[in-house]
C-alpha cells in the first residue's frame, strides 16, 4: 500500500509569468525576493500585471538563517492585512516565504516549533504563490523548508501542511540570467532529489517513475547547459526535471547525501547543491545490490552496470568542476567518518535504505 500527494497547482511553461494576475486575484500581497536587479525587473512586471505589492520585503540571504528571517518577519508584520504571499526567487526565498506564511507576524513562533516541537497552535498559514528563478530547489511543490542556526552551527527543516505552495509558477524564461555556478549547483541539487528519492524508504511506484524521469534529463542537460547558458530549449528542460524532482522529494524526502550536506555547508561554506550531490558516486556503490526495486531504477539511468554507472556520474561531476572526495573540501578522514556516522543518525539520514556498515567502510575508504 502507498500513496502520493501534492496539494500545489503547478502552471508551467515560457512566458507563464504572465499568470500571476490571475493566481494573486485581487488579494493583497507581499513580495518577497532578492535586492538584485534582475529580480528588480522581474517584481516590476508582477506589479505591472497586479497592481502594487502591499509589502515588498528583499533582504534574503543565501541560506536564510534565524537573522534575516526574523527580520523577514517583522517587516512583513502587516500579515493581518496580507492575504497571500508571491516568492520571487530561488529556494532561499521560497523558503523565507514559507517562514513567513508560518510565523504570524513573529518568527519566535517558527523557532519555538524547531526546537521544541510545540506552539503550533501560534502559527499561521498565509498562501504562497512561488515563482522560482533557478532549477533545482524543488521548494515551490515540497512541503518542507530549510531554516539555519548559522551561530550554533545547526540546520532545522519546517516541516507543516501549511508551508505547501498555493501554486508554483515555473517560468523557465526567468532562469536566463542564472551564472554557470549557480545553474550547476542547483541542477544537482535537483539530481540528488531524483536520486534520493529511490534509495529511500518512503520511495513507491509514483515517486520512483518521477525521479528516474527527472535525473536522466538532468544528466542528460546540464553537462550542455553549463556551456550554453542562454539556450532557452536547455533551460526549458532542466526547469522541467527539477520540477518533476521536487514533486517526487515532496512525497518521500531526501536521505543520505542531504544529511551530509547539511554540515558541509555550514562549516565549510560548500554550496548546498555541491555539498549534496559530490557523494552520490559512492552512496550508488554503497546501496547497488542492497534492494531489486532500487537497483532496478537507478539502472534505468545509470545503464546494467552501477560500479560503471557511478564511474561516469563521477566523470560528469569532475568535468562541471566538482570534486567527489571528502578530502577535497577539506575534511580529514577522521572528521569524515565522524560526519558519516551523525548523518545517518539524522532523520533524513534515516531514510536511506543501504546497510549501515557497508555504507561506512565504502565511504571510509
Amino acid at each position: 500500500m502507498w500513496s502520493f500527494t501534492i496539494p500545489t497547482q503547478v502552471n508551467f511553461g515560457v512566458g507563464s509569468l504572465a499568470k500571476i494576475g490571475d493566481l494573486i486575484n485581487g488579494r493583497k500581497y507581499c513580495l518577497v525576493t532578492y535586492s538584485h536587479p534582475p529580480f528588480d525587473t522581474h517584481a516590476k512586471r508582477i506589479e505591472e500585471i497586479s497592481g502594487p505589492a502591499h509589502a515588498f520585503i528583499c533582504n534574503v540571504d543565501t541560506n536564510p538563517d534565524y537573522k534575516s528571517l526574523r527580520e523577514s518577519c517583522i517587516m512583513g508584520g502587516v500579515a493581518d492585512e496580507i492575504e497571500v504571499i508571491v516568492a520571487l526567487g530561488g529556494g532561499s526565498v521560497i523558503d523565507t516565504a514559507k517562514v513567513m506564511s508560518a510565523c504570524d507576524g513573529d518568527f519566535t513562533n517558527v523557532q519555538r516549533l524547531l526546537e521544541t516541537g510545540e506552539g503550533r497552535e501560534n502559527l499561521s498559514e498565509i498562501p504562497i504563490i512561488a515563482i522560482p528563478t533557478t532549477s533545482g530547489t524543488g521548494s515551490e511543490v515540497t512541503g518542507f523548508s530549510t531554516v539555519w542556526d548559522i551561530e550554533s552551527m545547526k540546520k532545522h527543516s519546517l516541516n507543516l501542511p501549511g508551508p505547501y505552495c498555493e501554486s508554483a509558477l515555473v517560468d523557465p524564461e526567468l532562469t536566463l540570467g542564472a551564472p554557470r555556478s549557480l545553474t550547476i549547483s542547483t541542477g544537482l541539487d535537483a539530481l540528488s532529489h531524483a536520486i534520493e528519492g529511490i534509495w529511500n524508504i518512503n520511495a513507491n511506484p509514483a515517486t520512483t517513475s518521477l525521479a528516474v524521469t527527472a535525473a536522466r534529463e538532468v544528466i542528460d542537460v546540464l553537462p550542455d547547459l553549463a556551456d550554453d547558458l542562454d539556450n532557452l530549449e536547455l533551460r526549458t528542460r532542466m526547469s522541467r526535471a527539477a520540477l518533476i524532482a521536487g514533486i517526487s522529494v515532496s512525497n518521500t524526502r531526501t536521505a543520505l547525501a542531504h544529511s551530509l550536506s547539511y554540515a558541509i555547508t555550514i562549516e565549510h561554506g560548500t554550496p548546498h547543491g555541491i555539498a549534496c550531490s559530490f557523494s552520490l558516486p559512492d552512496l550508488i556503490r554503497c546501496v547497488k545490490g542492497f534492494d531489486a526495486d532500487c537497483d532496478a531504477a537507478l539502472k534505468q539511468i545509470f545503464g546494467p552496470n552501477l560500479e560503471t554507472g557511478a564511474d561516469e556520474l563521477t566523470e560528469m561531476l569532475n568535468k562541471l568542476g566538482v570534486q567527489t572526495r571528502a578530502q577535497d573540501y577539506g575534511i580529514t578522514p577522521e572528521k569524515w567518518r565522524e560526519m558519516v556516522n551523525f548523518a545517518l543518525e539524522g532523520e533524513r539520514g534515516r531514510n536511506f535504505i543501504g546497510d549501515r556498515e557497508v555504507i561506512l567502510k565504502t565511504l571510509s575508504a
